[in-house]
């Protein structure tokens, strides 16, 4: 069920491209090079090969970023764990922001997530709310 999103971006026009990811092709590819030295950097220690290439780990973060969908979405259209993409776009995160050349959009939030946030929350008693409820029980 692996879809290989780079490879059908690459043939897409300029303009098309900059519609899908957000991004011009330019900028796609330097963060492309960014995340290739980061990788050897990465690779010096020894370990299995990832399943998803640099362009579509990018493509990705990318995707999670702009368009705002959940890890899980995200990590099954391209047939991965749920984990592993979250580890996948926070290492990408990671390393263009350690670069500083590239600003990454804010994400958007979902509609669950901003339920989530606006849901308050009772405040902590501590040991006094307990003492309360204690005396008002006798």
């Amino acid at each position: 069920m692996r879809t290989m999103k780079h490879e059908k971006l690459k043939n897409c026009p300029d303009d098309k491209f900059q519609r899908m990811t957000g991004i011009k092709r330019g900028t796609f590819e330097k963060m492309c090079e960014v995340l290739q030295l980061a990788f050897a950097e990465k690779r010096k220690r020894r370990g299995r090969r990832p399943k998803l290439g640099l362009e579509e780990m990018l493509l990705a973060a990318l995707e999670y970023r702009q368009e705002g969908h959940t890890y899980a979405h995200i990590a099954t259209s391209c047939g991965i764990n749920e984990s592993n993409m979250y580890r996948t776009i926070k290492w990408v995160e990671e390393a263009l922001e350690k670069d500083g050349r590239f600003s990454l959009p804010e994400r958007k939030a979902t509609q669950e997530g901003d339920a989530k946030k606006s849901a308050e929350r009772p405040q902590k008693g501590g040991r006094d709310a307990v003492r309360r409820k204690k005396s008002a029980a006798r």
